[in-house]
């Protein structure tokens, strides 16, 4: 039972990664990036042919996320200069990143098992030894999403944030303090990508391989990682929109373990994953047509969830973002 458990949390943990990167283009950028599920595998090919050269696991990690971002600024750069619609922007980069990761990696699918990785090497094995090697990639990762999250927390407050924010739910705000919206895009878009191909170097050397079609799904899954959280622990004000997301992560992960336990096989996860979004959507659909309800009697609208709307997930950082760019 313990092993499911931690199984159910690391693979949660890494999904939280990804979900990093929707949460930026749905929740607050309102773009709806479809190049995720090819900047995912991405950063594992990236990595699993970096490895298979015998180069330090280490160093995939920012060079992956330097690889997705660039792929995000090219979705950017078709939306923004060419005036390409956002979804067929995406569609555009994720296709032809089929054939680039297919070039990088050299194989459809390359094994990395008897390489080193940040899982796997003479220090991790020396720090957990004996019964705490159960543990190992389970710590790891929780060090490594939070210090993620700190950083996107603290992205999220710099200027830089605050217009991200306002682009998504306020592009005029942008425009009237003289900035670019499109380059606003264009940046979050790439920061967005590299958390994506982070998450996808990261399980390349969890789970020990690349294989060319890890990334179809992947905005599905991120989204509804992302929809879990923020239904559930939107509410709750002393929680951060990113700490919601990585609990959603962990929490999808745990529906998809008690559906496979409950008698479904492994290749039905996509089909578990499309009914479990279905079934989110459906029920914040019901919640919001019975708050409508409730204000044509007189009641309030403070608590309808609007995807894409950055000012509800920050609400109250939202106001102060105006006035500090309005002085």
């Amino acid at each position: 039972m313990s092993s499911i458990i931690i199984g159910i949390i690391e693979e949660g943990l890494v999904y939280a990664i990804l979900s990093f990167g929707i949460y930026i283009t749905y929740s607050i950028l309102d773009f709806p990036d479809l190049s995720v599920d090819g900047t995912y595998p991405l950063g594992a090919a990236v990595t699993a042919a970096m490895i298979a050269a015998d180069m330090d696991p280490l160093i995939t990690l920012p060079l992956a996320f330097l690889a997705g971002a660039l792929a995000g600024i090219v979705t950017g750069l078709i939306h923004v200069k060419l005036r390409v619609r956002d979804l067929l922007s995406g569609i555009i980069v994720s296709t032809g990143l089929y054939s680039i990761n297919l070039r990088i990696a050299g194989k459809s699918n390359l094994p990395i098992f008897s390489k080193d990785s940040i899982f796997s090497n003479s220090l991790v094995n020396s720090i957990f030894t004996g019964g705490l090697s159960i543990i190992a990639k389970m710590s790891i990762l929780l060090v490594m999403v939070l210090i993620l999250k700190l950083l996107l927390d603290a992205y999220l407050r710099t200027r830089s944030g605050y217009l991200l924010r306002a682009a998504g739910s306020n592009p005029r705000l942008v425009t009237a303090l003289s900035k670019n919206v499109g380059f606003v895009k264009i940046v979050g878009l790439g920061l967005a990508n590299g958390f994506a191909a982070f998450a996808g170097c990261v399980m390349a050397q969890k789970q020990g391989y690349f294989e060319l079609s890890m990334g179809t799904g992947m905005m599905v899954i991120g989204l509804a990682n992302v929809i879990i959280g923020t239904q559930l622990f939107g509410r709750l004000s002393f929680m951060k929109a990113t700490t919601s997301v990585i609990l959603g992560a962990i929490i999808y992960r745990a529906c998809v373990a008690a559906a496979i336990n409950a008698g479904m096989e492994a290749g039905d996860m996509k089909l578990i994953t499309a009914l479990l979004f279905l079934i989110i959507l459906a029920i914040g659909n019901i919640r919001k047509e019975r708050v409508r309800s409730l204000s044509a009697v007189g009641g309030h609208r403070d608590d309808i969830y609007k995807p894409g709307d950055a000012k509800k997930t920050f609400e109250g950082e939202g106001q102060d973002a105006q006035s500090q760019e309005h002085k």
